[in-house]
């Protein structure tokens, strides 16, 4: 801190034009290089690699000829490198990217939930390694919303209802979108060690569940920041540009804990600067854990990136799976609408449910899907997006609910494609006659609704509760064509969206005579 004596000398200097404010501000700078050992460290003969772009969180530096990268620092700042397509950063044991530089230099406030160790002062040089990697332009990326576990007993559900099915998966990387955990911050290495045994890169977007709240905002990610880093970032990887932003905001309202969503001025500062250095071509995906549609700077994000004619956005948070459009109505200006997917969450409906006979609740949201993950699947500057269901076959993309014996008139089938959207065609037919469109409805699930409501009535009940059910966005139903002869028949159902892959199912049934 500068005594008042100091200040007056450096503004007697300033006066005489040998110093300026600019001057006066911390620098952090660095390089970035080709790790050519692969030990992390610049050694003699190891080359800096031009045009990698570096950043604080709000202005984007480029490295020069040499490698080398300046930015503005402040007390509390996270350096971090902008992954160029084609390159690699360092991993660490649980295959998690250690592309960062945290400055803290007194460290965190005490905390039950330890945050920051102090760094010190800046160091002289804050040196980047990359290592080249193939990264061809169709790629697959794993999105996991909402693990949040409670306990370890939670994290070890997670390893068998869904991580042991995924070890040795083939695609490019995986990211988990928000509430890591559910408030216990202390389970972030365990549930790490856990995903890290699916064997590919791993990254993390903040939620409300992953924030240390006896914190104001920005203090309160810092335990985040201790494990995984920056809670705003980006990279390429192919011919796609990624960027990971908080849109959780915490505050203290009344004396307790309480958030909004919201993007910060710099957040959108950070967007900003970063999208300038990004071709108009590419396909960009955001990724954030609150939906995008109750962010109140929703029109401010739309301004930065509406002339752009390839761009997703993906969150978690509502342990629901639905998929939106956004278009002028809700302030996108864009050619095409904006498409936005709100992610099937791993832990479901918060592992609620009766146990099934591993002993892992069956977790089913309250729009009637299963939980599970998302592949996005990406093809230079187009995608395409597919539900996993835990622990089920691929094949498992929809529900089907009918009486059963179904009466020879009057019955109804009810179809929940849980990937389906309002762009999603669903069609029906009968003993192999003609397809028939189904109408899609905002209605309660009716599997969902039973299975809830013959959980509720035993005494005690056989888990925790499942949550009230939801109108589901991806409810199809028509009535059967009647009057149906006694006997069975065979129901067929089949859906396909631009945005997805084909799916189908079928179901045997019979009416009683």
């Amino acid at each position: 801190m500068k005594t008042p004596a100091s200040i007056a000398l450096f503004l007697a200097a300033a006066a005489l034009g040998l110093v300026s404010a600019q001057d006066s501000a911390p620098v952090a700078k660095g390089s970035v290089f080709h790790d050519l050992d692969g030990n992390g460290s610049r050694g003699p003969g190891e080359p800096g690699l031009k045009g990698v772009r570096v950043s604080n969180g709000r202005q984007v530096a480029t490295t020069d000829d040499a490698g080398r990268w300046s930015l503005p620092a402040e007390e509390a700042d996270e350096f971090f490198i902008i992954k160029p397509s084609g390159w690699m950063v360092p991993l660490d044991e649980n295959h998690l990217p250690l592309f960062y530089y945290t400055h803290r230099p007194e460290g965190s406030p005490p905390s039950r939930f330890p945050g920051i160790h102090p760094t010190g002062p800046l160091p002289e040089t804050i040196d980047f390694p990359l290592r080249p990697q193939e990264e061809p332009d169709e790629f697959k990326v794993l999105l996991f919303g909402d693990t949040q576990p409670r306990n370890l007993k939670e994290v070890d559900w997670i390893a068998r209802d869904v991580v042991d099915g995924l070890v040795g998966w083939g695609g490019a990387f995986g990211v988990t979108l928000g509430d890591v955990v559910f408030d216990n911050l202390d389970l972030f290495g365990p549930l790490s060690e856990v995903i890290g045994g699916i064997g590919v890169p791993w990254f993390q977007v903040l939620g409300n569940h992953d924030v240390n709240r006896e914190a104001e905002d920005l203090g309160s990610n810092e335990t985040f920041i201790r494990h995984f880093g920056p809670a705003n970032y980006a990279l390429d990887w192919g011919p796609v540009h990624f960027v990971v932003l908080d849109n959780v905001f915490w505050t203290q309202k009344d004396g307790r804990p309480s958030y909004e969503a919201r993007l910060r001025p710099d957040v959108l500062d950070f967007i900003r600067n970063d999208l300038a250095g990004v071709p108009k071509n590419k396909l960009v995906v955001f990724m954030m854990h609150i939906p995008l549609g109750g962010v109140a700077e929703k029109e401010q994000f739309f301004e930065l990136f509406e002339d752009r004619p390839a761009t997703l956005s993906i969150s978690a948070h509502r342990h629901i799976q639905e998929h939106f459009f956004f278009g002028a109505e809700e302030g996108w200006d864009g050619d095409v609408p904006h498409h936005h997917l709100v992610n099937v969450t791993v832990c479901g409906s918060w592992w609620s449910g009766a146990p099934d006979e591993n002993g892992i609740p069956h977790t089913t949201m309250s729009d009637g899907a299963p939980n599970g993950w998302s592949v996005l699947h990406v093809s230079g500057d187009r995608y395409r997006i597919a539900f996993h269901a835990a622990r089920r076959a691929p094949s498992h993309q929809m529900t089907l609910a009918l009486p059963d014996p179904a009466p020879a008139e009057s019955g109804v089938l009810f179809a929940n494609v849980f990937n389906g959207s309002e762009r999603t065609l669903v069609e029906m037919r009968l003993d192999g006659g003609p397809w028939i469109e189904m109408a899609k409805v905002r209605e309660e699930d009716p599997l969902y609704v039973e299975t809830r409501a013959r959980e509720t009535a035993l005494k005690p009940p056989p888990g925790r509760a499942l949550p009230e059910p939801r109108p589901s966005s991806h409810l199809w139903k028509i009535p059967l064509p009647g009057p149906l002869a006694p006997g069975v028949h065979r129901l067929e159902v089949r859906a396909s969206s631009p945005h997805g892959f084909p799916s189908s199912a079928e179901r045997i049934f019979r009416v009683q005579s």
